[in-house]
């Protein structure tokens, strides 16, 4: 390691912060994927992507894990091979270039926060029931939406982008961590690592019970900008917390006989995985572990994705 003297110690000092308040997408000025854990862009305005090393994990949660759920086990060895996730969720900002490049019809029913239910009203991508600018991820995506614009960004580069495996997911997420979140297992140091059902929402929308929300305050009642929080030991913001995320693997009620090689696990199509809960959830939901299952159809308020980018 070059010595660094006392003349130059300021100069590094500056630079080394500069760095880590350099904007997302302007640390990515390569195209191409480069090694594990570099980033890259296929054209200019594409998704930032992160290179995730290949490796293996145990998949799934211990039963002694707050809030696991039956649908969280059996554990087991997961093999994964090396490929690209977004280092954000898609932005609104991504999404209605997509739009306004393919016309495409995002629907106009939406399941919308009203008081603390949510109810099917009028709205979609554009109109989600609150406020949003293009930084803030996508909301009222569903699973046929996140797949239409992987579709789309996969024709305009002639690469293959596509919605993360569920094991991709996960591993992605936990960032070589095995507690029950990437920051460690206590859900109240949520607010420096993600936008969560929190002491702000608690106030603003929910007046849910203490119980129900993460005893910390993040200054976020809906969704945050993309990248707002500290990102996981692989480089990736949002994983948990901002928006549900869509994966490509059908629903099964547990892990006896998933795949093992991180592929997709397909079964009768009528529901699909989502992960990594959103602004609206409690701890229980908000674990790198953490799993729900949806209609493919179905559009909810706080669902959106982050894309896969199969490598090469």
């Amino acid at each position: 390691m070059r010595k660094v003297t006392f003349h130059n110690l300021p100069v590094r000092i500056c630079a080394i912060f500069c760095l880590l308040w350099m904007p997302i997408q302007a640390q990515a000025e390569t195209f191409g994927p480069g090694k594990a854990g570099k980033t890259f862009r296929d054209c200019p305005d594409c998704p930032v992507m992160v290179v995730i090393p290949s490796g293996h994990f145990a998949m799934g949660s211990p039963k002694t894990e707050d809030g696991r759920r039956e649908d969280g086990g059996p554990l087991h060895r997961v093999d994964v091979a090396t490929f690209a996730i977004g280092k954000t969720e898609i932005t609104r900002g991504q999404f209605a270039a997509f739009v306004a490049n393919t016309k495409y019809n995002g629907g106009d029913q939406c399941w919308i926060l009203l008081g603390r239910k949510f109810e099917l009203r009028t709205g979609n991508w554009r109109d989600p029931g609150y406020l949003q600018d293009d930084k803030h991820p996508v909301a009222c995506i569903n699973w046929e939406d996140a797949k239409a614009y992987a579709e789309w960004l996969s024709r305009k580069t002639g690469k293959h982008y596509r919605l993360p495996t569920e094991a991709e997911w996960e591993y992605s997420a936990r960032g070589k961590t095995t507690a029950a979140r990437y920051w460690g297992s206590d859900p109240d140091k949520a607010c420096r690592y993600a936008n969560v059902a929190d002491k702000t929402a608690q106030a603003t929308i929910t007046s849910a019970p203490s119980w129900m929300v993460h005893n910390c305050t993040d200054g976020f009642a809906y969704t945050s900008p993309v990248g707002s929080f500290r990102a996981n030991a692989f480089g990736l913001y949002d994983m948990l917390g901002n928006v549900w995320e869509w994966t490509e693997d059908s629903y099964h009620e547990n892990y006896k006989g998933a795949p093992t090689d991180g592929s997709a696990w397909q079964g009768d199509l009528k529901e699909r995985v989502i992960r990594g809960g959103s602004w609206y959830d409690s701890p229980r939901f908000v674990r790198s572990a953490g799993r729900d299952k949806v209609t493919p159809v179905t559009r909810f308020a706080n669902f959106g994705f982050r894309l896969a980018r199969t490598i090469p």
